[in-house]
């Protein structure tokens, strides 16, 4: 009998981790997406603090316009997407690996989901996705390391600047990040940074070729040259490629 029962708990336990994986995976556009993001005080300078205590939900509302303007042209109908600015964390999310392997991958993405369920409280709903925010003082952090989202998960750790002029850019990688979230894949090579023509090219077509004037969001910047590129000053800069909207369920 006890068998029975450890068999039945093993089987409960594969449902909702199958319910989940496909839920993950298809996301439903015709339902309201909502996105809670926490700030996070990465750096723990007082000046980093001083940012975060002045952000208002009003400093996102460009993302969820191009969402949902997105949206329309692909589906023939607009996504509803609301966006809710969560309380501040004190523990910052696991770093990925500096050399990442399959293995190492493995451990900090159930570390990751690991420290995403223990911050998730009630008065946070049922996001379909969930990003934290770690913010740093420019003045001390010159670069700032990749930022990454898991679509298995749908949650997201994105580094950003604790400045208002950088805000416009922080839109570009917060928007980047949260299309990982529901699918879309990186069209750029991974070891120098460059968009991969044509699928990380906005304008692939284009007579000449360079410079482009904008960047396809995964791209992640606008081709200059074959062996340059900028990064967009805002995300009016950039386009979601019908590919990328294919990933993400948009174009079927």
């Amino acid at each position: 009998m006890w068998k029975n029962i450890r068999v039945a708990c093993l089987l409960v336990v594969l449902l909702i981790v199958a319910v989940n994986a496909y839920r993950d995976q298809n996301q439903n556009w015709q339902q309201p997406i909502l996105i809670v993001m926490h700030p996070i005080n990465a750096d723990g300078l007082a000046s980093t603090q001083q940012y975060i205590q002045q952000l208002q939900l009003d400093d996102f509302f460009e993302i969820k316009q191009y969402l949902e303007k997105n949206s329309q042209h692909y589906r023939g109908q607009s996504s509803y997407f609301m966006f809710q600015l969560g309380r501040e964390l004190r523990q910052v999310p696991p770093k990925p690996p500096t050399e990442p392997s399959i293995f190492k991958n493995i451990i900090w993405s159930l570390k990751f989901r690991y420290y995403a369920w223990q911050q998730h409280q009630a008065a946070d709903g049922a996001p379909s996705l969930t990003l934290y925010l770690n913010f740093y003082d420019p003045k001390q952090s010159k670069e700032l390391k990749h930022s990454t989202a898991l679509e298995r998960g749908r949650i997201g750790s994105v580094n950003l600047f604790a400045s208002e002029k950088q805000s416009q850019q922080n839109n570009v990688v917060l928007l980047h990040e949260l299309l990982h979230g529901f699918g879309a894949t990186d069209k750029y090579n991974l070891n120098n940074g460059q968009p991969i023509f044509p699928f990380g090219y906005a304008e692939p077509n284009k007579t000449p070729l360079y410079p482009q004037t904008v960047a396809e969001i995964m791209g992640g910047s606008v081709p200059l040259s074959q062996h340059k590129s900028e990064m967009p000053d805002s995300i009016h800069q950039t386009v979601v490629s019908e590919l990328t909207a294919q990933e993400i369920g948009w174009v079927k």
